[in-house]
This record gives C-alpha cells, sequence and structure tokens, in this order.
C-alpha cells in the first residue's frame, strides 16, 4: 500500500500544476494533503473520484487558509474531523480515517515564522497535541500520523543547522518536542530507511533555494510502533513541483 503526504499550498494552484496527473500517475492509495486552503464544494470532486478516490475534508473557518484533507481508495470505515480543541479544529488541522486494521491522520501543524504570538500557539499546540495522540493510541494503536510537522528534527534534515539555530521550525524547544514525540512511541519513517543528509520535502521560494536543495525536511510519515513489522519503504519525491514543498512517500504491508 501507497500512502503518501503533500503539503500542497493551495489545492487548486497545485491542480493548475499538473498534480492530478501526476496523481494518476503515481497510484498512490492513500494521499494526506495540508493547506488545501479551499472548502470541499470549490474542488472539481471528479477530478479525484474519477481516479477512484474517496474525499474526505476538513477546512479551515477562515477561507482560503490551511485545511487538511485525505483521498483515498478504499472507503474509511469512520472519519474523525478534528482533535477536539476548537481553537485547533477552527483552523482545520486534524483529520483521520480509521480502516480495518490502522488509521491514518493528515495533520498541518502550525508555522510560528510570523511571529512571537504564532510561536506561542504553535508551543501550546505541540504540548496539547502530544497530549491528544497519548490518548489516541490507546484506544488507536496502529496509527500513522501524516503531515506537515514545520519542525526540523536534527541538523541532517536542514540544509544549514547553524544559521537557523534561532528560527523557527528548529528551535531547541521544537527539536525537543519531536524527539518525544518519537520517544512516546512513533517512528520517523524516512529514517527508519534512510540515514543520509540533503533529503528535504520544503524549500524557500527565495535565492533559487529549490534548485541548490537548500531546505527543510519538515513533512514526515510517522507510525506507531506496532506497524513497524509493516513498513516496507520510505522517500522523499522531489521531482513532484506542485508546491514549495514536495511528497513524501512510505508504503506499508
Amino acid at each position: 500500500m501507497k500512502i503518501l503526504t503533500y503539503n500542497v499550498n493551495g489545492i487548486r494552484s497545485a491542480i493548475s500544476k499538473g498534480f492530478v496527473d501526476w496523481l494518476k500517475a503515481t497510484n498512490a492509495d492513500m494521499i494526506c494533503l495540508q493547506e488545501v486552503k479551499a472548502e470541499e464544494n470549490q474542488i472539481e470532486k471528479a477530478l479525484f473520484e474519477d481516479l477512484g478516490y474517496h474525499i474526505n475534508w476538513f477546512s479551515a473557518e477562515k477561507k482560503g487558509y490551511s485545511g487538511v484533507a485525505i483521498l483515498t481508495k478504499t472507503k474509511p470505515t469512520k472519519i474523525v474531523h478534528g482533535c477536539g480543541i476548537d481553537i485547533y479544529d477552527r483552523e482545520g488541522r486534524v483529520l483521520r480515517t480509521d480502516f480495518e486494521d490502522f488509521s491514518l491522520m493528515s495533520v498541518y501543524m502550525p508555522s510560528g515564522s510570523s511571529g512571537d504570538e504564532r510561536q506561542d500557539f504553535k508551543m501550546q499546540w505541540l504540548a496539547d497535541f502530544q497530549g491528544y495522540i497519548n490518548d489516541l493510541t490507546k484506544t488507536v494503536p496502529n496509527l500513522i500520523v501524516s503531515g506537515d510537522y514545520n519542525i526540523c528534527h536534527r541538523a541532517i534534515d536542514i540544509h544549514n543547522p547553524k544559521s537557523n539555530a534561532n528560527s523557527s521550525g528548529f528551535l531547541p524547544e521544537e527539536r525537543d518536542w519531536m524527539e518525544g514525540f518519537l520517544n512516546s512511541g512513533f517512528i520517523d519513517t524516512f529514517r527508519h530507511f534512510n540515514k543520509e543528509p540533503h533529503h528535504y520535502s520544503w524549500w524557500s521560494y527565495r535565492a533559487e533555494a529549490r534548485d541548490k536543495n537548500l531546505g527543510w525536511r519538515i513533512d514526515y510519515n510517522c507510525a506507531t510502533e506496532p506497524m513497524r513489522e509493516r513498513l516496507v519503504r520510505a522517500a522523499i519525491l522531489p521531482e513532484a513541483k506542485h508546491s514549495d514543498h514536495c511528497p513524501v512517500l512510505l508504503e506499508i504491508l
């Protein structure tokens, strides 16, 4: 089974750049989307339904902002919109689809790069999300949390760790949270299979950063420990260029 996560930075923009043809070629079984920036009624559903996908959508209240979705070729047994915390659910940050033998979550974690207020919001989110996940995995032990975490875990995950030491997304407290999250029972599936440097999933639009591969690895498919034996392969797909992010692939049994 092929699972993808992809921050599309606007689904309508991505569609205009060939996203649907690319998705057809990948033949992914499930794809988690972040920053869809659209309500479900603002997209042409047939584009995805004709490829065999069930469309699961969770928009932000604010128009053209945030929002997550999950496209699946298998119909979910249950769909859960949000995490039950209103300040985050109004921003459309969490969507979960349950299947017979595992659950898949699309999550768009906040960015703190716009200033202190949003950084404080991000840190509160991280604490609250960890509590939410701790409770959830008691009843949903086979879980994959896919999405844009807006955090580089280690120095290997960012092109210039020294100059970005005080940048949101690579702050010590954010990296400590990521370490704790993984230690709470999750596997960073890309690093499970790939130990090499220079693999990134987001690049600034400035200074030809993508052409020079001056990027950040902030998009993850993290699987709970009970899923370990089902993990087959993981890869980052930088050739897909519908966004300032690129897709991250996980294959499972």
